[in-house]
């Protein structure tokens, strides 16, 4: 039996104070295995990082996919203790990690959303240069606050192309972190990623005063919310890799027609599984950093480029980055092993 009126039927309106959520979905079963030792202590790192280093327009989603019960004690204490820290998801299965993603992603209402893994480490002005980028590039839809010379090579940044290229605004542009590339390329394993010239020059366009690195990856990246219209509405049959990173992230973002770009200066750092000293006097910087990151006062309305663009772009990424890759890299500069 229902008695009386519910109060929520007076004002259905949905309003919220922030424009920007991040979301990390947190997979460590354990403490035991090699893999996961230091999971818990790489965690804290990422956390701490990045609530020292958003702005009050801000909400954070976190995880719980089938977490040890030591992370979870940590989580339901994060989440608890700071009211920036909105959501904490729990499931007593993985789900995957892109399924846990959507399982956030699809249910807010913020028109910025930022994607990471839990082994990143934000450093100061992350997101002022990464909404900086979004709201000066307003046919951007992904931005990463880590650079990589090598994101040209990406299979799906084909409307990037095709805008960098009738804009005119491609060229070669100096690296200005190249320990950072160096770091991360040692982060994940690899000895070999980076030659000298790609520690050097990477490819970026430029408006106005901003220039922006073309392509990026996806372990830490802002998202309009638009780019997931594009999704597929299918769960993702798998648990990790396998391509459904770009399945449900790149892919949809350039056949929405938008921009996959990154910070020209490197803004995060990829942690791995393995703690190691530096880490730890880095988030102690981080900490007594003095920095303002004050919200953006608006953010300007997302622009397409032409729906061609992704047809004609995949044309010419195909012709000028691999088949003819030598001569037009000489042309613009660069030598032919680049």
């Amino acid at each position: 039996m229902r008695i009386g009126n519910n109060p929520a039927k007076e004002n259905s309106n949905l309003e919220i104070e922030s424009y920007h959520r991040v979301v990390i979905p947190v997979y460590i079963p354990n403490l035991d295995e090699e893999y996961f030792k230091d999971g818990l202590k790489i965690l804290v790192l990422c956390l701490e990082s990045l609530l020292s280093t958003i702005h009050s327009k801000t909400r954070v989603t976190i995880i719980n996919n089938n977490c040890c019960p030591e992370v979870v004690n940590y989580l339901q204490k994060i989440y608890k203790s700071n009211d920036l820290v909105d959501q904490l998801l729990q499931s007593k299965v993985n789900l995957g990690k892109i399924n846990a993603i959507y399982a956030a992603v699809k249910s807010n209402l913020e028109p910025l959303i930022s994607i990471s893994d839990a082994d990143v480490m934000f450093l100061p002005n992350w997101q002022k240069e990464v909404e900086k980028i979004l709201d000066v590039f307003p046919q951007a839809g992904m931005v990463s606050p880590v650079p990589t010379s090598l994101g040209y090579r990406s299979e799906y940044i084909y409307s990037t192309i095709y805008y960098a290229l009738t804009k005119g605004k491609l060229k070669f542009s100096d690296v200005q972190n190249p320990k950072a590339m160096i770091n991360f390329q040692k982060s994940i394993g690899r000895k070999k990623m980076y030659n000298k010239q790609h520690l050097s020059k990477y490819l970026t366009i430029s408006k106005d005063e901003t220039k922006a690195v073309i392509g990026c990856g996806h372990f830490v990246a802002t998202f309009r919310a638009e780019v997931f219209k594009k999704s597929p509405n299918e769960v993702c049959k798998l648990k990790i890799v396998g391509g459904s990173e770009s399945d449900y992230f790149d892919i949809p973002n350039d056949k929405a027609n938008l921009l996959r770009l990154a910070t020209t200066s490197n803004y995060a750092y990829h942690l791995g599984n393995t703690i190691e000293q530096w880490m730890i006097e880095e988030l102690d910087k981080i900490k007594k950093s003095n920095f303002t990151n004050n919200p953006l006062k608006s953010l300007s309305n997302v622009k397409y480029v032409k729906k061609q663009g992704y047809f004609i772009g995949k044309i010419l990424h195909r012709v000028l980055f691999k088949k003819a890759k030598k001569i037009y890299f000489s042309y613009k500069g660069m030598k032919a092993d680049y």
